[in-house]
């Protein structure tokens, strides 16, 4: 690893802890407040690829680990990853991996429809695959009942991953060896 690669990575895990000054959208049906650091985990993916989006999202829920309040409403330490939205929280660094692997993957004929479809994917699929059932288990709520509460997300989510797909087909384009 360079110096490079630590910079870009320390950049996106800093990305991230900025997203969060976007107030969070609480809805009263499920405890998981809708976020703009998901879009910052996509972007760190497909823009920096899967280790190193691995990495800078490692980094910056280590951050959040040791109490750092990078997540929305200033909130950080130990607790968060024991509480409801855990396993939303757990699952962006595999997010990031898958997004930044089927990015790399499909780089010779990248086109915005495939990096959308990895955006969803990974943005979508993967981080509720992880969360939902976390969520369930700790609330104490049928797996159905969880599934049902985050369909709310999938909008929002929709909304992502078009803002993600936009900027990492501009970045791709411009700077090609800061996504290879």
């Amino acid at each position: 690893m360079n110096i490079k690669d630590i910079v870009l990575i320390s950049l996106f895990a800093a990305i991230i802890a900025i997203l969060a000054i976007f107030p969070p959208i609480t809805l009263p049906i499920i405890p998981a407040p809708i976020t703009a650091q998901t879009l910052g985990v996509l972007l760190a993916g497909g823009i920096l690829g899967w280790k190193r989006g691995f990495l800078s999202i490692s980094l910056f829920l280590f951050l959040v680990f040791i109490g750092l309040p990078l997540l929305p409403g200033g909130n950080g330490g130990i607790g968060v990853f024991f509480g409801l939205t855990g396993g939303f929280l757990i699952s962006w660094p595999f997010a990031a991996l898958l997004m930044g692997w089927l990015v790399e993957k499909n780089w010779d004929s990248l086109n915005a429809t495939k990096v959308f479809i990895s955006c969803l994917i990974s943005g979508i699929g993967l981080i509720n695959a992880i969360g939902v059932p976390w969520l369930a288990y700790m609330a104490n709520i049928s797996l159905v009942e969880a599934f049902t509460g985050s369909m709310v997300f999938i909008i929002g989510g929709v909304i992502k991953c078009i803002i993600a797909t936009s900027v990492i087909m501009t970045v791709s384009r411009s700077y090609p060896v800061l996504c290879r």
